[in-house]
């Protein structure tokens, strides 16, 4: 079973402050994750990030997991939506922020993930002028929470 810690959008960079807690905690394994991505085309840029972490403490994992993002244009239209959710089978948030601007767009995605069997963070970014070809990178990161 997990145990969550939620973290608000803009502190996700924090996660890995949180490391040294859980050792203080009395860790028996601990991992942390996270995967990041930008993407920018004419007047138009989106970025986002996102980190989790887990403690097993030999009776419970703790975890945590957090993302932001951010969506800039200079006459379009920007937005950025997060949405975390946590149950006893997992702590998930996701980023996604994007900027319209005249048919040039730029997006980012993040998802990252923690459950019992492991931690996973994804970044997806696109940028797109029209008339030329998309620009695309994905970040994929993915670790087991180590056993004794």
């Amino acid at each position: 079973m997990l145990k969550a810690i939620l973290i608000g959008p803009f502190a996700a960079v924090s996660i890995f402050a949180l490391s040294g807690l859980a050792q203080a905690q009395g860790c028996e394994n601990s991992a942390s994750i996270g995967s990041g991505g930008s993407a920018a085309a004419g007047d138009t840029s989106a970025s986002t990030l996102g980190a989790g972490s887990a403690c097993d403490t030999g009776d419970v994992t703790n975890s945590t997991a957090g993302t932001a993002g951010s969506a800039a244009t200079g006459d379009g239209k920007a937005t950025s939506k997060t949405h975390t959710i946590a149950n006893d089978n997992k702590v998930q948030s996701q980023t996604k922020a994007q900027a319209v601007d005249k048919g040039t767009f730029s997006k980012s995605r993040t998802k990252t993930k923690v459950t019992d069997d492991g931690l996973e963070s994804r970044t997806k970014s696109m940028s797109h002028v029209p008339g030329e070809a998309p620009s695309k990178s994905t970040t994929d990161v993915e670790t087991l929470l180590p056993t004794q």
